[in-house]
């Protein structure tokens, strides 16, 4: 291995002692984290009093800057579930299983408490929140017990959550009403607000399809025993495949997503229209929308070099850090940024869905508070990825 290439290789497989370019991984992991923070921004300093996909009232650049961000929790999800493939090749079923359980209790724990906290910055009116850390660790807990199934059983549970999620839609679950709480057994596939034990919990984030997700990307961990150029064809060949059923689903206008697209007003609004899949919880045009694309980036990213290529993977091995980092940062600003419009900062002591009226700023300023707070992170998630490099403490494998 030159010197030149050898930061690309970050593991080996002891059977075959070929390395495996797990770079790609964090690349893809650090591009969609840098994305994430776009969206987490825009709902911290947004002017915009209306879902940004609201066809009828948004604009495109609004819609753009939300819709882009649709690729992060698919494959923040996708890629745990390789990293858990990949991780079983050197820990037996038992360890795995262990590490998957309490890590997966250990991002639920956060997600109710630090990550909570972050978004409020109000104890007096807090609530918890379950968005994407927790159904992350759920879906370890889920992916502690599938380990110990046989190949098969797996790959099957997986195709079968996601391919079938979308049949609950029809009659099982009532629409979301956030007004009123709603049964709290609804967080399997149904968002919206509920009072267990007479606290308030959002639920943005159902259990159905993301427990299936995972364990897909379990399965697609086998690819990393392929040879570079076979692994790289398969990735593109099953991103297409996926993108064609996308494209597919939408034209039939059937199941797959509960909203159907339809004419607008012009040609644009109509191909935003057929783009505006549903998130919560995501339908299964909306996976396919947006992990095939991921797929062949991660499979182009194996020959990609240069100093971009180097910022993503640096944010892409350490991020529990960068998550829990931008949304102190982009909230802490935020309440700077009340101070300056004469609101006072206690007004934005609050969840971004109950910011003050007059409070906000154009898209613009949006994307360059965005850009700041991405730069402003980097030297300690730089500082962070070297430790966690020079260490191996047992407990940095939680961060």
């Amino acid at each position: 291995m030159s010197p030149d290439t050898s930061q690309y290789f970050t593991a080996t497989d002891t059977k075959s002692h070929r390395a495996y370019r797990l770079t790609s991984i964090d690349f893809l992991r650090g591009l969609v984290m840098v994305i994430m923070a776009l969206d987490h921004v825009r709902d911290f300093f947004t002017d915009a009093r209306f879902d940004p996909a609201d066809l009828t009232q948004t604009d495109s650049a609004l819609f753009l800057t939300r819709w882009i961000t649709h690729f992060c929790a698919p494959t923040f999800v996708l890629l745990s579930g390789i990293s858990a493939g990949l991780m079983h090749e050197r820990k037996s079923t038992g360890e795995l299983s262990r590490f998957l359980a309490t890590r997966g209790l250990w991002l639920i724990a956060i997600e109710i408490t630090l990550v909570s906290f972050g978004w409020q910055f109000n104890l007096a009116t807090f609530s918890i929140g379950l968005q994407v850390i927790w159904v992350i660790g759920a879906s370890m807990l889920i992916m502690a017990v599938l380990v110990w199934l046989p190949f098969w059983a797996i790959a099957g549970f997986g195709a079968v959550v996601v391919l079938g999620h979308n049949a609950l839609d029809y009659g099982l679950f009532p629409p979301v009403n956030w007004a009123a709480p709603t049964p709290f057994w609804h967080i399997l596939h149904n968002p919206g607000f509920s009072l267990p034990f007479g606290f308030p919990v959002g639920r943005m984030y159902p259990l159905l399809p993301w427990i299936g997700l995972m364990p897909l990307g379990y399965v697609l961990a086998k690819a990393y025993k392929l040879e570079p150029q076979v692994r790289q064809r398969l990735l593109v060949r099953l991103g297409l495949a996926l993108i064609a059923g996308f494209i597919l689903i939408r034209l039939v206008n059937g199941y797959g997503n509960p909203a159907p697209w339809s004419q607008q007003e012009s040609g644009l609004f109509t191909f935003w229209s057929f783009l505006n899949t549903a998130k919560y919880p995501p339908s299964l045009a909306f996976l396919l929308m947006t992990v095939g694309p991921g797929l062949i980036v991660l499979a182009h990213a194996e020959r990609w070099r240069g100093r971009f290529v180097d910022w993503m993977v640096t944010l892409g091995r350490v991020p529990f850090f960068y998550y829990l980092a931008h949304i102190y940062l982009a909230h802490a600003l935020a309440l700077v940024a009340a101070e300056l419009q004469g609101l006072g900062w206690r007004a934005m002591a609050t969840a971004m869905w109950n910011m003050p009226a007059g409070y906000g700023f154009s898209i613009w300023v949006v994307w360059l508070v965005w850009i700041g707070v991405v730069v402003a992170l980097y030297p300690a998630c730089k500082w962070f990825a070297d430790l966690k490099a020079r260490r191996k403490d047992w407990w940095l494998s939680y961060l």
